[in-house]
């Protein structure tokens, strides 16, 4: 299994290269002088032309490329242009915010998603299974901005259960109860991918249900529930490991609409603001760092395949 993880950890500079000259592409696409959003309107065209010269963003793309894909190498992903610091550092400091929102996400998706999707092929057929299935239909149709500005209408303004917006750190004043600000937007990213789950659990355990071996446990007179739990959902677990394993890193990019809509300090929300302001250097740093991210997820997914399921073979 390690001469594999080596094997694909390799074969994974030929794609973090071409990930990384595509991100550079489309950011100097959008529309917009960086150095004159920073300056202001009041700036003059000298002014102007003077900080393009300092951020070097006057020199050749293929040069601004070949500088910053060398400057990554080395461990430096440059200097942001609106904060003045390092973009690892800048990152940093929304990186832990982004990753609790997505803990606490799986977290509500493994509540609501597994014993939901297990209740509904145990009652095949049921009005139970058609109530679970309409529940999944809606909570993946409905938009995660409307049903964050929704929650925060009736749970924050109205019931004044949570906080509406904001996310102290756990490590300052009030801990781990600050934990309370998560509550909705994790609930709000979690819908759509519970929903997920709660159709990949059902269908997976159908489809184990059919198998010989869950024949013959029914047949030696099991209890159907010990059926369920140890000859179904255990070898349907399987396919739903994958589906778990590219949830949790989906969440860090569709973080960005609940990070806003929550004024959460996430990199989805940095991702945005620095868009607005052009800070090149932030944007390329947040999009490369998820793509690290997805791709060390998906090494990991299929060692967890192999662990879960004798029978793949890693070569």
């Amino acid at each position: 299994m390690l001469g594999y993880a080596l094997d694909r950890l390799l074969t994974l500079v030929p794609t973090l290269l071409a990930a990384s000259l595509l991100v550079f592409l489309f950011v100097r696409l959008i529309p917009g002088d960086p150095a004159a959003i920073l300056l202001g309107d009041t700036a003059t065209p000298d002014q102007i032309a003077a900080l393009t010269r300092e951020l070097g963003l006057d020199q050749p793309l293929w040069k601004q490329y070949v500088l910053w894909l060398g400057n990554i190498l080395h461990g430096d992903f440059g200097t942001s242009i609106f904060f003045g610091k390092p973009v690892l550092g800048v990152i940093a400091d929304g990186a832990g915010t982004s990753l609790l929102l997505a803990v606490t996400t799986m977290g509500w998706i493994l509540l609501i998603g597994v014993p939901i999707g297990i209740l509904a092929a145990v009652r095949q057929g049921s009005w139970i299974d058609q109530a679970t299935s309409g529940l999944a239909m809606l909570m993946a149709s409905v938009p995660t901005f409307w049903l964050g500005l929704y929650f925060i209408l009736v749970f924050a303004v109205g019931l004044g259960w949570f906080p509406s917006s904001g996310f102290p750190s756990i490590t300052g004043e009030g801990g781990l109860l600050n934990l309370r600000y998560l509550v909705l937007p994790s609930l709000t990213l979690a819908a759509p991918n519970a929903a997920l789950i709660i159709r990949l659990v059902r269908a997976s355990m159908l489809d184990v249900s059919r198998e010989d071996h869950v024949r013959t446990a029914r047949a030696k007179g099991l209890h159907p529930l010990r059926v369920a739990i140890k000859h179904v959902f255990r070898n349907a677990l399987i396919a739903v490991a994958g589906a778990f394993g590219f949830t949790f890193a989906a969440l860090v990019s569709e973080a960005v609409v609940t990070e806003t809509v929550f004024s959460l300090p996430g990199v989805g929300r940095l991702v945005v603001q620095s868009i607005l302001r052009r800070d090149y250097p932030v944007i390329q740093g947040v999009i490369l760092v998820v793509v690290v991210f997805y791709m060390f997820v998906n090494l990991l997914v299929d060692l967890a395949y192999a662990l879960l399921d004798p029978r793949v073979s890693l070569k």
